[in-house]
């Protein structure tokens, strides 16, 4: 029996298309792009998270000589919020990148570990995020939850 998965997303050229607060995420993660340190990639990457209270917490890839020690940029603002332990949700994740990986025309993407967290954090809360990705032709993406970008979560039914 062959089925079918489709998802839908919203697209945006340009910054001043988005909401005040995507716009506060996205300016929040182009933030933090400037503090990664990726040395042996050459690709930078920002995320923020926009909690429900306006609290912004920001991530950026962290690489290391002894790959693959580093981490991405969305790991770390999530991983940084658990550590926290913030009574407040989510609202929105935003990430950017820069660098020869990703060319004028290309859609930014995270990679699958980074999916997986996503889905983590979406099951201790309780309820889906909203992800904005901007892409290399300063575009963006947004999209609901993380099951759009991860249809077949580990661990789903």
């Amino acid at each position: 029996m062959k089925k079918e998965f489709t998802f839908s997303y919203e697209h945006h050229s340009s910054k001043e298309e988005l909401s005040a607060a995507q716009q506060k995420a996205v300016s929040a993660s182009e933030e933090a792009l400037t503090k990664a340190y990726a040395p042996y990639s050459k690709f930078k990457v920002g995320a923020a998270l926009l909690l429900e209270d306006n609290t912004i917490i920001l991530g950026s890839n962290q690489e290391n000589k002894a790959y693959p020690s580093g981490l991405c940029a969305e790991r770390v603002a999530l991983f940084s919020y658990g550590a926290q332990k913030s009574e407040h949700k989510i609202k929105t994740l935003a990430i950017c990148g820069d660098g020869d990986l990703l060319k004028d025309g290309d859609i930014f993407s995270p990679c699958g570990g980074c999916r997986q967290a996503m889905a983590e954090y979406t099951d201790i809360q309780g309820e889906p995020f909203e992800i904005i990705i901007k892409n290399g032709d300063g575009s963006f993406m947004i999209f609901d939850g993380i099951h759009q970008l991860l249809p077949f979560i580990f661990g789903s039914k």
